[in-house]
């Protein structure tokens, strides 16, 4: 990602350039912007993007296989994938009983990452990125201070998300690339910045969690839910057990998996498991209560400076608290000899 500024008549704005799609910018070129998101004031979109450098005739990078991403558009981009050129991704079915940790949100992946790292700083861990909000990775700053501080320890973009360590075609065989080629003990899998909703009960992004966790148990995974929980948010159908975990653990997930649940006690607590047993989760998945690590002390520990919808960590801490449960239990659920791709270095 290239970030620069732009004249758009009313002085410089910010903009950005993913130059995988378009090629680079130089000071004083001319350039269309794309002004949407801005002009909506999305929460996410504080930001023109470039779209093309009127300087340049043409753009194409050349690169490592045949597959596109951002297919049959005008910006599609040859990424390749990890499973035209891995051939010990050729017949893999299985990801070797790897716990498998689905979040709807992207701001959940910090409290996952401190989480697992504080109860086994030795487990890799991966991120999966799925396409269900913004697709480029690189339009995530929080991904790179994760990286930068050996908390995500790799990354793979699927579907059409893109730029990633490693780029993967479904998320099936993102959770193999994930497993086999970037070593992961643990993966963590949500959409990027961005998630979309409409208020009504089906039209919503992160009802991809169901179809994740389904993924993970048919190869042979731990599937985790990171529940979305809030106890700040004024909109009535995120109080409390959110609807979008609700809802997708509920309709769009099919196979018994696990919802830790963080044990923090008091009426907090108490509501989370009365709003499970309404929405019937508790006969549906295995409830577990977890004792998480005080998760806001470790994001001061790394400097992390996290906010979810605007509000920051210590003021809906309950979120994150529960994506840090979610992070001990997977740790707590690794396979006997996961320490051998540790060993094997």
């Amino acid at each position: 990602m290239q970030r620069v500024e732009v004249e758009l008549g009313e002085g410089p704005e910010r903009a950005y350039v993913l130059t995988q799609l378009s090629g680079t910018v130089d000071e004083g070129d001319r350039v269309v912007v794309n002004t949407t998101a801005v002009e909506l004031g999305l929460g996410t979109g504080g930001w023109h993007v470039v779209h093309w450098n009127l300087e340049r005739a043409g753009w194409s990078e050349k690169g490592p296989g045949h597959i596109i991403k951002g297919r049959y558009t005008s910006l599609q981009a040859d990424v390749g994938s990890a499973e035209e050129h891995l051939e010990q991704l050729a017949e893999v079915e299985s990801i070797q009983g790897m716990p498998v940790i689905a979040a709807a949100l992207h701001s959940q992946l910090p409290a996952v990452a401190v989480a697992v790292k504080e109860a086994a700083p030795d487990a890799r861990l991966v991120y999966v990125m799925t396409d269900g909000a913004g697709l480029p990775i690189a339009l995530s700053d929080l991904v790179f201070e994760l990286r930068e501080r050996s908390l995500v320890d790799a990354t793979v973009t699927c579907g059409h998300a893109f730029g990633g360590d490693f780029e993967a075609v479904s998320v099936f065989s993102a959770l193999a690339v994930a497993r086999h080629a970037a070593g992961a003990d643990i993966a963590v899998v949500a959409m990027g910045p961005g998630i979309v909703g409409t208020n009504t009960r089906l039209g919503f992004s992160g009802m991809e969690v169901g179809p994740i966790l389904d993924a993970t148990v048919a190869l042979g995974g731990v599937a985790i839910a990171a529940l979305r929980v809030s106890f700040a948010d004024p909109r009535e159908r995120h109080a409390g057990l959110s609807h979008h975990s609700a809802t997708a653990l509920r309709l769009a997930t099919r196979e018994r998996v696990v919802l830790p649940i963080p044990a923090i006690g008091g009426a907090q607590e108490a509501r989370l498991r009365a709003d499970l047993v309404e929405a019937g989760l508790d006969a549906r998945h295995d409830v577990v209560g977890v004792s998480p690590p005080d998760v806001l002390a470790l994001f001061q520990r790394y400097d992390l400076d996290i906010t979810s919808m605007g509000r920051p960590a210590a003021d809906d801490p309950v979120l994150f608290q529960a994506a840090a449960a979610a992070g001990t239990l997977a740790v707590d659920r690794l396979a006997p000899g996961w320490r051998r791709w540790k060993d094997a270095e």
